[in-house]
């Protein structure tokens, strides 16, 4: 990795590649030291090793197939209308229904210290459907649902602060982080926004141990850390659209993102999607 200095910002170039060859790469997670990665394409989560082997860990026929864990390890992963548990078996199991909540896609999922779930829904058919708001649906441990946050446009990548205070969300429709305050019972309150992002698409989003975050942006084909209130921090290029970042690794200081070619009708080619890496200094905290 190299890195250049324009305007004051650390421009960070040259990412290493990890994985190629996934038909559409999403939801990278970092987990019992390995990054996990879905795999929207083929309907399968990938585990993957430093040194780019991967193996497949679960398989569910969803599109979006995003995934997160449970405090004692066990993974969640949205698979349409339902939000599936797997057992220490390898076996999947419902863990909530989300049917009663909407018909448009569920897309991304992120789960705090205490096993509460949230999960959103862009509230309309992408790519053909009216555009309309989405929502979040918080998931109690015990598969109990409700609604605890609506009107957004475009709901993406989640995550929650270090200490589950906080949990952000990526509007890509609006171009910025929106925050929510975690109440006891796991609902929302105190909706703010986070960072205004001019007219950047945060798609998939990490948090660091110095409160910034990484978003990644598929039209403008990089990720940025910003801080709370909007500061441009650093900026990665990819050079193709970014779709999700994570931080993980030994110290949870590399940066991992995952990559796609896009055009006006959606992906280009066939099993295009590759995850790159870059280090950075500040490590992941946080959700995911």
């Amino acid at each position: 990795m190299s890195s250049t200095r324009r305007d004051g910002l650390i421009i960070m170039t040259e990412p290493r590649t990890v994985l190629t060859g996934l038909a559409f790469g999403e939801s990278p997670r970092w987990h019992d030291g390995r990054l996990i990665v879905s795999d929207w394409g083929a309907g399968e989560v990938l585990a993957v090793d430093d040194d780019g082997s991967s193996e497949v860990v679960a398989r569910a026929e969803a599109f979006p197939l995003c995934v997160d864990y449970l405090p004692d390890g066990r993974m969640l992963l949205v698979a349409g209308p339902t939000l599936l548990r797997q057992e220490p078996d390898g076996s999947l199991v419902p863990h909530a229904d989300l049917g009663a909540f909407g018909s448009t896609p569920f897309n991304d999922i992120v789960v705090d210290d205490r096993g509460n779930a949230y999960v959103n829904n862009i509230g309309f058919d992408f790519p053909a459907g009216e555009v309309a708001p989405g929502w979040v649906v918080l998931v109690r441990p015990d598969g109990q649902a409700r609604v605890v946050a609506d009107g957004l446009m475009f709901p993406n990548g989640m995550a929650v602060t270090a200490g589950g205070r906080t949990l952000v969300v990526a509007e890509s429709y609006a171009s910025c982080l929106t925050a929510y305050d975690i109440d006891e019972d796991g609902g929302l309150s105190g909706r703010r926004v986070w960072a205004d992002l001019g007219e950047d698409n945060p798609d998939g989003i990490c948090l660091d141990a110095e409160g910034a975050a990484w978003y990644a942006d598929v039209p403008h084909a990089h990720c940025v850390r910003v801080a709370e209130g909007g500061e441009v921090l650093q900026t990665v290029d990819l050079g193709r659209g970014g779709f999700a970042c994570m931080l993980g690794g030994l110290e949870r200081r590399t940066l991992y993102a995952v990559t796609n070619e896009w055009g006006p009708q959606g992906p280009v080619g066939e099993r295009n999607s590759t995850v790159v890496a870059v280090d950075v200094d500040v490590p992941g905290a946080g959700h995911p």
